[in-house]
This record gives C-alpha cells, structure tokens and sequence, in this order.
C-alpha cells in the first residue's frame, strides 16, 4: 500500500446509484498521526448527545450521597456500572426560567430544557421561547458534517393546542430549538431516519436505478459492494476491520429498521399492539441511528426524547397499569415510590445502552465516546412539586479531554445556563452569554 494513499473524511462508497458515508478510518488521518500510536486523532471531532426524558425522577434512589471521586452509584444509576468511570453525575442545578406563569409546569420546563428561557404562555401561533443550546452549537460546528443537528423522539405528539395548562404543543414536543419562536420539529420513525442518513442515492443515479431498489428493497449494502471490495484493498489490516464491522452494523441495522416499517397496525378492538410503536424497540434502533451517525460524522449534534412532556405513556412490561404522569404525583405513597424508580432505572438503562454502543466504537487510540459529550436530564426534579432545582444530570464521556470523569459534582443552585456555557465552549462554540447564565460552570473541566 502506497504510503501517499489517504482518504477525503468526505469519501463515500458508491455503487449503482447508491452512497453510503464511510466511519473515521486510519488513512483518513494525517500520516504523522498514523505512526504515533499515543497521538489522539487528528481532527476528532467532539460530539453532543442530549437525551430527554419526562416527569421528573424519584431523587433520593437516584442523587449519590458522597461527592467527588468517591461516589458510588445509586440503585437508579445502577445500569450504567459498566461506564461508571465514563461518568459525571451533577446536582444542584437550577433551571428556573422553566417555571410557569400558574400551571403548566411540564411544557414550560421541556422548553427551557435547552434554552433556559421563559416560554410565553399561550395556546396559540404566537410562541416565544429560546434558542436551545444544541442548536447554538450546530450554528457553529454544523457546517462541518452533511446534517447540523439530527433531531430524534419516540412520540410525534400535536403539533398545535394546548398540551399543558395552557401552553401550546411546540413546547411541549419539542426540545430543539432553531430560534425564539421556531422549534426544530424531531424525527419519530426509525426508517425515516435510517433512509436521511444512509439510503440517499447518487445524484447521477438513473431513474431505473432508483425504481429497481424501491421496488425490490434491496439493501444499499448491496449496491455499495463492489466499491468497498475495492477500497478494502486499499486498506490496512485495522481499517479494513473497521470497515467490515460498519458495513455489518448498517446491514442489521437495516433489517431491523425494515421489520419496524413491515408491521402494519391493527385494526382489532381492545388494547393496541406494541408493533412498531414498542418504545423499547424505537428507542434501541434510534440509539443504533446516533452511534453510526456519529461514526460516519454524518452530524456531531443529536437530541433525542424518550417521551413528550407531561407524558402519560403505560410501561406494561415494567409491570405498571398506570401511566407514568400519573405515578410521577406521587403524594408520598410508597407504592408510587416504585413504580417510579423501576421507570427510572428503565429510562437509565436505555441512555446506558447508548453510551455503552459509544464507548464500542474505536476511533484510532480512543474511543467515539472519548470524544463526546451525552447528557441525560428531565425538565424537573420531582414530579410531585415540580421542582425546577437540584435537576437530575449526567454527562457520560470526556469530550476530547476536556472533561474529568467518574466524579458527582454538586452546587448551590447554580443556574443550568452555566453548564451548557461551558459545553458549547468545549464544543467549539463560545459564548459569552446564554439563557440566565452567568458564566462557565466552574469545576466541571476538573
């Protein structure tokens, strides 16, 4: 192999009208950076996951008791033992531009989940809120990739009404936010995500081309083959696993996609089936979705809900008859107690599944979740009070080694703000001001 050979980070595999994105390879390094075994990448780029979830959390089997390095995990927390020194655990921040005019506190919140500010209250066209801050940085670092964001949910929910006491569906679907009255509308069906980021086709595609794969379903795997044959010549021992185990990962993710989309919905009476609104198997095809993006650099910025806000979704399997809203008021009854903290370690169990997939992909000596940030939080604290304080946050990975893991941080009330001022400095893109921030949250970078 020709040591002048290096791939474009742009290169894709082609093939009868098809183009698949291909995973940070070794020839896509600098040559100074392939033979320095101890470097870190050259360009690796630093990535930020957000994922929501409703209702708050049971705190006390969730908050560590010791602080620092010494902290142990939580009954809650405990799902994400085998990433633990991959973790930052915060408490004591506030977010208190997500409290409401009167009530209505779940849509308020879930607006100021990323843009800590004030959602004016209203039912109409005339929302105001907040950029978010994931959008603030694919302002910055979206230009770099084919997608600025990617935007994902389980639940496409209303899109106009009142959602929460009075303030309109967009504050209560959405997360993203492109400006101050435009929220960034999230993407709820695993194949629509997989055929945005994978199935596009060439533009000197024939139309026959084109035809013959929607007709047949042929896999773009299919299509691409001959050129990774080729390319995989090309390639040393490492990247051509590398490769083999991608376009592996993008076959069965695609099968399973494919199965999601085949099971049409029934129209028997009594209770739907879980078909291809089973959020269990939604959220691990989506979880799949972020990693190969990320993998690819198809985009560096992602948010993801588990559930819309004030969510009253039924977890059966967990055993529960109720919803979740409903046991998140939970008056100090016991049994509440449980149910609530078997839907919290189930929604922990899905965010550590994510960042496990994170930390399974190498990237040259590190790892795709060495070089990221995944954040976990709700809109509130307890669902019972609705608290706005003490919010529960994670942050899983050390951004390129701008951050100190295995820690649980804890503040005073710090404003929320002050963290996100702090990531988007980490992922390239300063500011000096956002939301009710008053500067970097101090201590996070160790």
């Amino acid at each position: 192999m020709s040591k002048k050979f290096t791939l474009s980070r742009r290169t894709l595999l082609r093939g009868a009208g098809a183009l698949l994105a291909l995973p940070l390879l070794e020839q896509m390094l600098p040559h100074r950076a392939r033979a320095d075994a101890a470097a870190t990448p050259a360009g690796a780029p630093r990535r930020l996951f957000v994922f929501y979830t409703a209702c708050g959390i049971h705190m006390p089997r969730w908050t560590p008791s010791a602080v620092g390095s010494d902290w142990q995990l939580t009954p809650t927390l405990q799902p994400l033992a085998p990433v633990k020194d991959d973790l930052i655990v915060i408490s004591g921040l506030a977010n208190a531009p997500g409290r409401p005019d009167g009530d209505g506190h779940h849509a308020a919140a879930t607006s100021a989940f990323l843009s800590c500010a004030k959602a004016y209250k209203t039912e109409g066209t005339d929302i105001h809120s907040g950029i978010s801050m994931d959008q603030v940085a694919a302002n910055a670092v979206g230009k770099a990739t084919r997608f600025a964001s990617l935007e994902l949910g389980i639940d496409a929910g209303k899109g106009i009404g009142n959602c929460d006491s009075g303030y309109a569906c967009p504050y209560a679907n959405n997360i993203a936010w492109a400006g101050p009255a435009t929220p960034v509308p999230k993407e709820t069906r695993p194949q629509a995500v997989f055929n945005r980021l994978f199935a596009d086709f060439d533009p000197s595609a024939t139309q026959a081309q084109v035809e013959k794969r929607r007709a047949y379903g042929l896999s773009i795997i299919d299509f691409v083959r001959e050129d990774a044959k080729s390319l995989q010549g090309q390639l040393g021992g490492t990247d051509r696993r590398k490769l083999d185990e991608y376009l592996t990962g993008v076959r069965e993710l695609e099968l399973r996609v494919n199965a999601l989309e085949s099971q049409g919905p029934s129209c028997s009476p009594g209770v739907a089936p879980e078909d291809t609104t089973d959020v269990r198997v939604k959220a691990k095809a989506m979880m799949d979705l972020v990693v190969l993006a990320f993998q690819c650099d198809l985009t560096r910025i992602c948010t993801f809900m588990l559930a819309n806000a004030r969510s009253d979704k039924a977890y059966p399997f967990l055993g529960l008859t109720s919803g979740h809203h409903t046991y998140s008021h939970h008056q100090n009854l016991p049994s509440n107690f449980e149910a609530l903290a078997t839907i919290d370690r189930w929604e922990v169990e899905q965010y550590a599944y994510l960042v496990q997939r994170l930390k399974a992909v190498q990237e040259s000596d590190a790892t795709l979740l060495d070089h990221s940030m995944a954040y976990f939080s709700s809109e509130i604290a307890d669902g019972n009070s609705h608290e706005h304080k003490n919010l529960p946050i994670l942050i899983a990975g050390r951004a390129g080694g701008a951050l100190h893991t295995n820690r649980h941080l804890r503040y005073s009330g710090d404003p929320l703000a002050n963290l996100f001022i702090s990531m988007l400095g980490i992922l390239g893109a300063p500011v000096s001001q956002f939301g009710d921030g008053t500067g970097p949250l101090s201590g996070l970078e160790g």
